[in-house]
C-alpha cells in the first residue's frame, strides 16, 4: 500500500511546487513567448519518437541521432527543447540536415512538468520511446511515459558527483520512475545511474559529442576574427574562466607575462556578468588591457584583450598558440578542451574535468592535454609552449585521430532507439 501511495502523494505535493513557481516562471523575459505552449499539449505533434533536448549542446546531439537514424519503416519524431538558443539550432539544423526519407521531424517546446500538463503531454504525443538526452529526468514525465508503456531511454547519459549526491536523497522517487534503458559516456557514469535507477539496463556509449565536434579548418583570416587576426605576437588564450578560479587564473596572467613578456593574453570569462570583476582585477598598476569590442586591429605591442563579445572563442582557438582551459583548477567540471585541440593548439588544464571524463584519460597520453597540479605548473607549461611551438599540423591529426577512434556513438544509440520502437 505504501509503494501505490507513494507516487499520487509526490505528484500531489510536486504540483504544489510547481503552482507557487509558476507566477516568476511567467515573468521571466526568456519565457515570455512560449509560456503558453509550455503550459498546454495541444501543440504537440503526436509521434512514434520523442526526443527531449534542454539546450544548445543537446539540440546539436539531437540534430546528430536523428541524421544517423535509418529506419525500415516511417518514423515521426518530435523533437522538443527547454531554450531560445536550443530552437534556434534545431530549426537552423532542421532545415539543411539531411534525415533519412523514412524519418519526418516536428519541432515544438518542452512542456513544463506542472503533473497535469506532463499528462496531457505524454496523451497528446503517444510515443512508442523517449530519448531524454544527458541528464533530462523529469518525474511527472518519467511516470506517465511508464504509464503509457513507452520506452524511456536515456542516451548520452551524464551525471556528475554533485548531482549524485542530490539523486541519491530521493532514491525511493526515482526507483518509482525509472528509465528503461540508459546509455552513459563513462563508466563513473555508469556506476552512478546503476545506484540511483536500480530497475534500469545501464550500459555506456561512446559520446556523440565526439561525432559532433568534427575537425574545424583553421581560420588565418576574414569574419568574425579578421579586425584581431593575424596578431605579429603569439597568442596565450584563457578560455571559460569560471569566478572560482579568477585569483589564480590572475596570478598565472602575470606568470606567463614575466617569463614571456612578448605576446598577447585573451581572457574569456565563462558568463559575461563577470566582466565587471574583471576590469577591476586589470585596472590596476602593470600589465595593460583592452576590451575585445575596442579592439579594431590586431595588437602590435604585448597586451591583455578581455573578450566581452559573445561566439568568437571557439574562432579564437585556431589562432592560439597556447590555451587554457577554464572550469579545472577548482573542482566544477572542467570545460571542453576538445576544440581548441582539433585547432591544433596545444592546450593546459588544472586537475579537475570530472565532467569531460568520457574524452579518456588516454588524451593526456597523446601530449595533446597536459594536466596540472596547481596554477603554477599550468602558469610554467603554458610559457613551455611559447618557447617551444610544436608542429600545429601533425597536433590537429593526432587529435583528429584521436577523435575518429572513438566515434559510433550516435549509431549505437539509434540501434537501441529502433529496438525499442520495435518493442523489442
Amino acid at each position: 500500500m505504501t509503494k501505490i501511495a507513494f507516487i499520487p502523494n509526490f505528484l500531489a505535493f510536486y504540483n504544489i511546487l510547481w503552482t507557487a513557481a509558476l507566477p516568476f516562471l511567467r515573468k521571466s523575459p526568456r519565457l515570455t513567448d512560449s509560456f503558453a505552449r509550455r503550459m498546454c499539449a495541444a501543440h504537440l505533434a503526436p509521434a512514434d519518437l520523442w526526443i527531449q533536448a534542454a539546450s544548445a549542446g543537446e539540440a546539436l546531439l539531437a540534430v546528430s541521432l536523428i541524421r544517423h537514424l535509418s529506419p525500415d519503416s516511417p518514423v515521426t519524431v518530435l523533437v522538443t527543447t527547454t531554450t531560445n538558443q536550443g530552437m534556434q539550432i534545431l530549426k537552423t539544423e532542421q532545415s539543411r540536415a539531411f534525415f533519412h526519407p523514412h524519418v519526418s521531424v516536428s519541432l515544438a517546446w518542452f512542456p513544463f512538468d506542472v503533473p497535469r500538463v506532463a499528462q496531457a503531454a505524454v496523451k497528446q504525443v503517444n510515443p512508442k520511446a523517449m530519448v531524454l538526452l544527458e541528464t533530462e529526468l523529469w518525474p511527472a514525465l518519467l511516470y506517465y511515459l511508464r504509464q503509457n508503456r513507452s520506452q524511456i531511454l536515456v542516451v548520452n547519459g551524464r551525471m556528475s558527483r554533485r548531482s549524485s549526491r542530490g539523486y541519491q536523497w530521493t532514491k525511493p522517487l526515482w526507483s518509482q520512475v525509472s528509465p528503461h534503458h540508459i546509455l552513459a559516456v563513462s563508466d563513473p557514469d555508469a556506476d552512478r545511474f546503476r545506484r540511483i535507477f536500480c530497475r534500469a539496463t545501464v550500459s555506456t556509449m561512446p559520446n556523440i559529442k565526439f561525432e559532433s565536434i568534427g575537425p574545424l579548418p583553421p581560420e588565418k583570416t576574414g569574419p568574425p576574427l579578421a579586425d584581431m587576426f593575424p596578431c605579429p605576437l603569439p597568442v596565450s588564450i584563457f578560455a571559460s574562466i569560471r569566478r572560482q578560479e579568477e585569483k589564480q587564473v590572475l596570478q598565472m596572467v602575470h606568470r606567463i607575462l614575466d617569463k614571456f613578456p612578448h605576446q598577447v593574453v585573451a581572457i574569456f570569462p565563462r558568463h559575461m556578468h563577470r566582466l565587471s570583476a574583471w576590469k577591476r582585477r586589470l585596472n590596476r598598476p602593470g600589465h595593460r588591457f583592452y576590451l575585445r569590442s575596442r579592439v579594431t586591429a590586431p595588437l602590435s605591442s604585448p597586451g591583455i584583450i578581455l573578450w566581452d563579445r559573445f561566439g568568437e572563442m571557439r574562432s579564437a582557438f585556431g589562432h592560439a598558440d597556447v590555451v587554457f582551459m577554464g572550469g579545472s583548477l577548482a573542482p566544477l567540471g572542467g570545460q571542453n578542451f576538445m576544440e581548441p585541440l582539433l585547432q591544433g593548439t596545444p592546450v593546459v588544464t588544472g586537475p579537475f574535468w570530472d565532467d569531460f571524463f568520457w574524452v579518456g584519460k588516454a588524451v593526456f597520453d597523446t601530449g595533446l592535454v597536459e594536466r596540472k597540479t596547481n596554477w603554477h605548473a599550468a602558469a610554467d607549461t603554458m610559457t613551455h609552449h611559447l618557447l617551444h611551438p610544436g608542429d600545429r599540423q601533425i597536433r590537429r591529426q593526432t587529435a583528429l585521430a584521436y577523435v575518429t577512434a572513438r566515434a559510433g556513438g550516435a549509431d549505437m544509440a539509434c540501434q537501441a532507439i529502433l529496438a525499442a520502437l520495435s518493442g523489442a
